[in-house]
C-alpha cells in the first residue's frame, strides 16, 4: 500500500464531506421555503435531506479515521476530539472539532426528532448553520488543498449558494410570518383584554 494513502484518502474524504454537508445545508434550506409546500411535498424530498447528512457523518468519520491512521502529522483521539489540542494548525484544527460536533447534535437531535419539542430541535438543527462555516473556514485554513483553484471554486460556489438560499429563507420566512399575524388584535379577544 502507498505510504500516502491515508493521507489522501483524509483529503478526499474531508472535500466529499463538505460537499454532502453543503448539499444537505441547500437541500434543507430549499426544503424550508415555499418552493416544496408542506401539503404537496413528496416524502423523498425530507429522505434525501435525510441521506445527504448522514452521507456527511459518514465521510467525516472517514475524514476523522484517516487523519489518525496517517503518519505525516500525529493526530491521535484527543487531537481530533477535543477543540485546541492539536500542535498542528490549532486554530483551523479547532473549527473543524467544532464542526464535526455541531454536526454530531444535528444529526443525534434530527434522529430523535419526534421526542422533542420542536422549539429545541429547531435551535439545535439552525446550528447547521455555524457548523457549515466552521467546516469551510477548517478546509481553508488546514487544508492542503485550500490554494488549488477546483477547491477555492467549489468553496466560493457552496458559500454563495448557502449566502444567497439562507437570505432568500430569512427574507421569505419574515414575509410569511408577517402574514400570518393579524396587523391588530380584535377587541373582544383575550390578548386585547389585558
Amino acid at each position: 500500500m502507498n505510504e500516502q494513502f491515508w493521507w489522501f484518502l483524509a483529503r478526499g474524504s474531508g472535500v466529499v464531506a463538505w460537499l454532502f454537508l453543503t448539499a444537505s445545508v441547500l437541500w434543507g434550506i430549499f426544503l424550508s421555503t415555499d418552493l416544496f409546500p408542506k401539503h404537496r411535498r413528496p416524502v423523498w424530498l425530507l429522505d434525501l435531506h435525510r441521506w445527504l447528512g448522514g452521507l456527511t457523518v459518514a465521510f467525516v468519520v472517514v475524514h476523522v479515521g484517516s487523519l489518525i491512521a496517517d503518519s505525516y502529522v500525529q493526530f491521535d483521539l484527543t487531537d481530533v476530539l477535543v477543540p485546541f489540542a492539536s500542535e498542528w494548525k490549532p486554530g483551523p484544527v479547532a473549527l473543524g472539532v467544532l464542526g464535526m460536533w455541531g454536526l454530531v447534535a444535528v444529526e443525534a437531535t434530527s434522529l430523535a426528532m419526534k421526542r422533542l419539542p420542536k422549539r429545541i430541535w429547531r435551535g439545535i438543527h439552525l446550528m447547521s448553520y455555524v457548523t457549515f462555516w466552521f467546516s469551510g473556514l477548517h478546509g481553508a485554513f488546514a487544508g492542503t488543498d485550500a490554494l488549488r483553484p477546483l477547491f477555492v471554486i467549489t468553496l466560493t460556489v457552496s458559500v454563495v449558494g448557502v449566502v444567497f438560499t439562507g437570505t432568500y429563507r430569512l427574507i421569505n420566512g419574515r414575509k410569511r410570518r408577517r402574514a400570518i399575524i393579524p396587523a391588530t388584535v380584535p377587541q373582544g379577544s383575550a390578548a386585547g383584554n389585558r
